[in-house]
């Protein structure tokens, strides 16, 4: 027959594996403390590295999002040296061994669960890397266009000229191209307008070619081109080409203003002629009309 079940043994078994966990609880409460005191221990290290490092190392490195990722790292890398050490000191060494093993099983859980994120991390990580774009550079993407405000493990911060945030995620980002005006201090544009047939179009090449050198200084191998382009029905249409300081798209709206303010007085004062566009309507073959002039003749 079964022993038959006693309450009173039951509760002296409980309290003598409370009272055992009890003991176990004070003997290990001295390097339970220290276990705290040497993660707190460790933070305030960590947080000390990352500011020496950034101040006297990172410094050297142009990227500001460089700077962010490695200081991010050292600080999560001395942190997991003092958890690894606080284990170790309340002997779980077992424990952190199971630990590792079920992380890696976690980690390859939530790295298919979280592909797009990873992708975006990656992403991050590859733009904080990349020289061809840095935080205050002037890029423009997918229509968008704006100053490199942000590069985090995300996404990329772009703040536009009317001061507006766009947040695009390094994933997208990547996968498309970027125009960087900020890498390039130089850039080329170009100017169209037209003259009337009457134009002496020497004389026009000649002006245009003049007042643009004259007022956009030309460095190096750069020089002002012109070309006649097109024939009209009531005018011909020509091109000027030249260089400006450009590493925004203001730069490059500035740059057409002048010129064509500055074409547009010039051929004022030489009596050059910009048409408009001219439509000849002809309604000789008309019916409508032909019966109203019929008519009118009778």
């Amino acid at each position: 027959m079964k022993d038959k079940f006693s309450v009173e043994e039951a509760i002296v078994k409980l309290w003598d594996k409370i009272d055992g966990w009890l003991e176990a609880i004070i003997l290990k409460l001295p390097n339970l403390v220290m276990a705290i005191g040497i993660m707190i221990l460790f933070y305030f290290l960590a947080r000390i590295i990352r500011n020496v490092f950034r101040k006297y190392v990172l410094k050297n490195i142009s990227q500001k999002s460089i700077q962010e990722i490695i200081s991010r790292i050292i600080f999560l890398t001395v942190v997991l040296i003092g958890f690894f050490i606080a284990l170790s000191v309340l002997n779980l060494n077992k424990v952190l061994t199971s630990v590792l093993a079920g992380a890696g099983v976690l980690g390859l859980v939530v790295g298919l669960a979280l592909q797009g994120i990873l992708t975006n991390t990656f992403g991050g990580l590859i733009l904080s890397f990349m020289p061809n774009i840095r935080i205050n550079d002037y890029i423009e993407t997918n229509s968008i266009e704006g100053f490199v405000s942000e590069i985090s493990l995300r996404n990329i911060v772009i703040r536009r000229s009317d001061n507006n945030y766009v947040i695009v995620p390094n994933s997208k980002f990547i996968d498309n191209a970027f125009t960087n005006y900020s890498l390039s201090k130089r850039s080329r544009i170009d100017v169209s307008c037209r003259v009337g047939y009457e134009s002496d179009i020497k004389e026009v090449e000649d002006l245009v070619t003049r007042i643009i050198t004259e007022n956009f200084k030309q460095i190096g191998d750069e020089y002002v081109e012109f070309y006649f382009t097109e024939f009209d029905d009531s005018s011909i249409k020509f091109m000027t080409r030249f260089w400006i300081n450009m590493v925004k798209s203001k730069d490059r709206y500035q740059g057409k203003h002048k010129a064509i303010t500055l074409i547009k007085n010039h051929f004022d004062e030489n009596n050059i002629r910009i048409p408009y566009p001219i439509h000849r309507l002809n309604f000789d073959n008309d019916p409508f009309n032909n019966n109203e002039r019929t008519n009118n003749n009778n």
